[in-house]
């Protein structure tokens, strides 16, 4: 009988990351010829960039989806090399580096699935695949044609089946302090969050005040607010763990985390020291939940369109306009609040940013301060804080309340906290595909069905399999993006391609996992279903897909414009 391990030697690609380092620098190439491609249409248009990239939007969507994937494998090798450095390059890790880079490479070559009805080729792009190196190259062509096979994924899943949940996903590469902190609200959300969530998520309930104490009480709300403001100081990396185990538990918990967070880099990016000394301990301690009122009924990703207006009375502003989809809009006790300020500017110059202090509500009454009225909208999933549509008429707000105690940079403000923001939503989208991924495995691994585990039918561990490849590379992704925050580096691009990829993984995800349950994950009661509904709104809020695409496209653009110096 084949030994496991004789059975891994065969399934594994000889040289593989020499291989793969090989196929990152053809692919390399591919790019800075579409790129090349790019600017002469840019040229040729004689249009703006975001008139350019919007009426040409296939040709451009399919320049951002290439240069996620190639971003990401390039990060799967510099996460499988350090593992190897450092003596925690396994089998499992392996096979997960060989699946992701085979399959990324074949949807290159063949076609990325950009949504369920969408898939973008090279061709679209004036890009001829058969006569592309990459694809000409014979331990690339093996790598493509072998190395995400039956027997390869089939391999990987029967193992991992057999791992505790912490194994079950592989090496994340992260250092033993993130690992630690990742163990501590593993085991805060399997206790407090897990066995409650599928209740909170049926009845719609909103999460309970003592979980939201002793989330205060673990520093979940100050984990990036500097230790001078009573937070903990910790990096981004150390944000998205958390973000992740808590998002496992329950999106709605993973997200409280991530509203105190993006209030508090408005703050500190953009607040007077007064301003910060009022706000930051508050929001770090928990004593303030805070949240984000930007998005209106017509306007939606079109921030500059905004027409709720601040006009100056006495001795500050009156808030007059309407609001949507403004999540824990009740509970909290600060708004961040995007207004126009001028009369004369119509475009996002004319915006202001306010932190606007207002009552907790409750059920019998959502909103109980004077100028400010709303009601609930009834959603699918991502429940526990509840969504409002917001009326202001005439709400009084202080002028010290004016973010920085300036008009006109409320955009500006706002743009600072959108990497972060998208690289937290990301984070959220790996805790979905983490849980979805756990639930599916158990499941499979216990359910019988003609003599035998459906986890060796080829059709789920398939499924399973790029569960496990797909969330990896997420994770670095995302990783990367973060790491460029804590480095002080621009990385709206990365965490763009972070929230891109990690929201269509995280629905697919969801989507498989319930198929594998079959009837039983499409019942109310089954997590399966609410972590379904959940992973759906991921590729909404923050930035559709769409949009996010458009937004990376323009950046490379512009990135490649600088780079031929064309003004």
């Amino acid at each position: 009988m084949v030994s496991e391990s004789s059975m891994y030697k065969t399934l594994l690609i000889p040289n593989l990351l020499s291989i793969t380092e090989v196929a990152l620098t053809e692919l390399s190439s591919i790019i800075d010829r579409v790129k090349i491609i790019c600017v002469s249409r840019f040229v040729e248009s004689q249009k703006s960039e975001k008139m350019f990239v919007e009426e040409h939007q296939t040709f451009n969507h399919t320049i951002a989806w290439l240069c996620t994937y190639y971003i990401a494998l390039e990060r799967m090798q510099k996460w499988s090399l350090q593992l190897k450095m450092e003596n925690r390059l396994g089998e499992v890790e392996t096979l997960i580096h060989q699946i992701a880079f085979s399959e990324y490479l074949a949807q290159i070559k063949g076609g990325i699935p950009i949504s369920q009805g969408e898939i973008v080729r090279l061709n679209d792009i004036e890009i001829d695949v058969e006569n592309q190196s990459l694809f000409k190259n014979p331990d690339i062509k093996k790598l493509i044609n072998l190395g995400a096979s039956q027997d390869c994924k089939k391999f990987l899943i029967l193992h991992l089946s057999e791992c505790s949940k912490n194994e079950l996903t592989g090496d994340t590469g992260l250092t033993s302090e993130l690992n630690m902190i990742r163990d501590q609200f593993r085991r805060f959300s399997n206790e407090k969050v897990d066995p409650f969530a599928q209740n909170w998520h049926l009845n719609d309930e909103l999460i309970p005040m003592n979980l939201i104490q002793e989330m205060a009480d673990l520093g979940v709300f100050g984990m990036s607010i500097p230790e001078q403001y009573g937070g903990l100081g910790l990096s981004k990396i150390a944000l998205c763990v958390v973000s992740e185990e808590l998002s496992r538990g329950y999106i709605g918990v993973g997200s409280l985390g991530t509203r105190s967070d993006i209030a508090a880099e408005l703050i500190l990016c953009g607040g007077t020291d007064d301003q910060k000394r009022k706000w930051l301990p508050k929001i770090a301690n928990g004593e303030i939940l805070p949240t984000a009122v930007f998005t209106e009924p017509n306007t939606g990703s079109d921030l500059g369109a905004l027409t709720t207006k601040a006009i100056k009375f006495n001795n500050g502003y009156k808030i007059t306009g309407n609001k949507t989809w403004i999540t824990h809009g009740s509970r909290a006790q600060l708004m961040t609040v995007l207004t126009r300020t001028s009369r004369t500017l119509s475009n996002h110059k004319g915006l202001s940013m306010f932190l606007a202090e207002k009552t907790s509500g409750n059920n019998d009454n959502f909103f109980p301060d004077t100028g400010l009225t709303g009601g609930e909208i009834q959603v699918i999933g991502y429940r526990g804080m509840k969504e409002f549509e917001l009326s202001f008429d005439e709400f009084y707000v202080p002028k010290e309340n004016l973010l920085g105690e300036k008009e006109g940079f409320g955009f500006n403000q706002l743009m600072q906290t959108f990497e972060s923001a998208r690289i937290q939503t990301a984070s959220r989208a790996i805790g979905i595909t983490q849980s979805a991924c756990e639930l599916a495995i158990k499941y499979a691994n216990d359910r019988h069905q003609f003599g035998k585990k459906i986890i060796k039918f080829p059709r789920v561990y398939n499924k399973l399999a790029m569960m496990v490849v797909e969330l990896m590379v997420s994770r670095q992704l995302t990783y990367y993006a973060a790491e460029q925050k804590d480095n002080n580096k621009r990385c709206d691009l990365e965490a763009g391609m972070a929230k891109l990829l990690s929201s269509r993984v995280a629905w697919s995800a969801a989507d498989n996992s319930l198929q594998i349950h079959g009837s039983y994950g499409y019942a109310l009661e089954h997590p399966a279903s609410r972590l379904l509904c959940d992973a759906r709104i991921i590729n909404i809020f923050e930035g559709t897909a769409e949009i996010q695409a458009n937004v990376i496209s323009r950046r490379i653009l512009s990135n490649s414009i600088n780079e031929k110096n064309i003004s």
